[in-house]
C-alpha cells in the first residue's frame, strides 16, 4: 500500500522529512477573529471547527524568536538526541515509525528523523497527523500508517506537555483503536520536555521555551492548526489543514530544522552520556495537573481546568491564539519568559507573579465564570 498524496495539504518542508496526513483545506475560508472564536467557544463550538487568523510576526517578535533560538539551540539539539536514543531503547527494535502530532510535534519529529538517520544509521519514516482535545486522534490516519507498517513500532511524538490533555486524549484513542482493530499500538507519548510530569518518555522535565512555540505556521511548514468541520470534510476524510502561501516570505521552518540539526555533531558526546543517566521511562506523577486543578478552583467559579493553560509553551500559544485575561508567572525575570512579557504588553494582558508556581507560566482564559 502506498500513500496517495493527492489532496493532502502542501508544506514548505521537504517531502523526505515529513508527510502530513491532512486534507488540504487551503481554499476554504474558515478563519475567525479571536473575539469571534471566543464567543463560539462559550456557546459550545469546538476549537477545531475554525482557525485563528495568522498574521505575519512583527519584526520585534521575530527578533525575540531569533534570540530564543540562539539561546536554546544547543540544548534542543541535545534533547532531540536523548529522546531519539530513549525511543529506540524503549521500542526494543530499530524498526520505528515516527508519528508526530501536528503542529507542535511536527518539527520535533523531523529533527528526530534527521538525528536517527545520521547518528543511528536508521531510516525512520515520519508522518504528522491530527489529534484534537475532546475529539481524539485522526483514526483514519493511524489506521493508514498501521496498514503501511504492520509490524513497526509506531511512536507518537509531541513537542511538550501542558497539563496532560493530549496524553489523555491519546490514551483514550489508542485504547479504542486497539480494541476495534487490534493495531498493537502504544500510547506512551514521546516529548522533548514534560513539565507537567504526565509523560513517561521524555528528554527533560524542565519548563523552558522551545522556540517553535513562539511562532505559528511560519515555523511549522506553513501548515495551519488542524481542522475537523463537517461542512468541509466527509466521514472518510483525514482531518484537515491549510497551507499559508501568503506567508512564504517570512517562513523560517527549514531554517529552524537546519539550525538545530547542524548542532547534533557537537552535542553527540553529551547525548551519549546523558541518555543513560536516568531510566528510559519514568512514572507519571501528574504534579502539573494537581496545580492546574488548584488554580482552576482559585480563579473560576466552576473550577474548569480547560480554562487553565500551563507551561511556557501553552501560555505562549494561548497568547498567540486566544484571549487570556491574566498570565501567572513564577518569576518575571526568567529569560524563557521574555516573549511572554512582550506579548502581554502588546495585548494589554495583566501579569501576576506567583513565587513557587510549579510551572514557569500559566495562561488563564477569559470566561464569564471567572472569579
Amino acid at each position: 500500500m502506498k500513500i496517495n498524496t493527492k489532496g493532502l495539504v502542501k508544506t514548505s518542508y521537504p517531502a523526505d522529512d515529513i508527510t502530513f496526513l491532512l486534507k488540504d483545506l487551503s481554499d476554504v475560508q474558515i478563519e475567525s477573529s479571536v473575539e469571534s472564536r471566543e464567543q463560539l467557544f462559550q456557546t459550545g463550538s469546538h476549537y477545531s471547527e475554525t482557525l485563528p487568523i495568522e498574521k505575519r510576526p512583527t519584526s520585534e517578535y521575530t527578533e525575540l524568536y531569533n534570540q530564543a533560538l540562539l539561546d536554546s539551540s544547543d540544548h534542543i539539539a541535545r534533547l532531540v538526541g536523548i529522546l531519539c536514543r530513549r525511543v529506540r531503547r524503549y521500542a526494543g527494535t530499530d524498526d520505528v515509525v515516527i508519528v508526530s502530532l501536528a503542529r507542535a510535534g511536527s518539527p520535533i519529529g523531523i529533527l528526530m528523523k534527521r538525528y536517527a538517520e545520521k547518528y543511528l544509521k536508521l531510516n525512520w519514516p515520519h508522518f504528522s497527523i491530527s489529534i484534537l482535545r475532546g475529539k481524539g486522534i485522526d483514526e483514519k490516519a493511524v489506521r493508514t500508517i498501521r496498514e503501511l507498517y504492520p509490524k513497526s513500532h509506531i511512536q507518537f511524538v509531541d513537542g511538550w506537555t501542558g497539563k496532560g490533555a493530549i496524553q489523555n486524549e491519546l490514551t483514550k484513542s489508542i485504547q479504542k483503536l486497539n480494541a476495534a482493530y487490534e493495531l498493537s499500538l502504544n500510547d506512551d507519548l514521546a516529548v522533548l520536555t514534560d513539565p507537567g510530569e504526565c509523560a513517561t518518555l521524555f528528554a527533560t522535565r524542565e519548563d523552558f521555551l522551545i522556540p517553535n512555540a513562539c511562532l505559528n505556521s511560519t515555523v511549522s511548514g506553513l501548515v495551519s492548526r488542524t481542522v475537523l468541520n463537517n461542512a468541509f470534510q466527509d466521514a472518510d476524510d483525514f482531518h484537515g489543514a491549510k497551507y499559508y502561501a501568503e506567508l512564504e516570505e517570512v517562513d523560517v521552518s527549514n531554517e529552524f530544522i537546519e539550525n538545530i540539526s547542524s548542532r547534533f555533531h557537537e552535542q553527540e558526546p553529551v547525548i551519549n552520556k546523558l541518555f543513560k543517566e536516568f531510566p528510559v521511562t519514568n512514572e507519571r506523577t501528574w504534579r502539573g495537573m494537581q496545580e492546574v486543578e488548584s488554580i482552576a478552583r482559585k480563579f473560576y467559579k466552576t473550577a474548569d481546568i480547560s480554562k487553565v493553560k500551563p507551561s511556557v509553551g501553552e501560555t505562549t500559544r494561548v497568547l498567540l491564539r486566544r484571549k487570556p485575561y491574566k498570565i501567572l508567572l513564577s518569576d518575571d525575570k526568567h529569560p524563557s519568559l521574555r516573549h511572554i512579557l512582550l506579548l502581554c504588553n502588546e495585548k494589554n494582558i495583566p501579569i501576576e507573579v506567583v513565587p513557587g508556581l510549579f510551572y514557569l507560566a500559566i495562561g488563564l482564559i477569559e470566561s464569564e465564570d471567572r472569579l
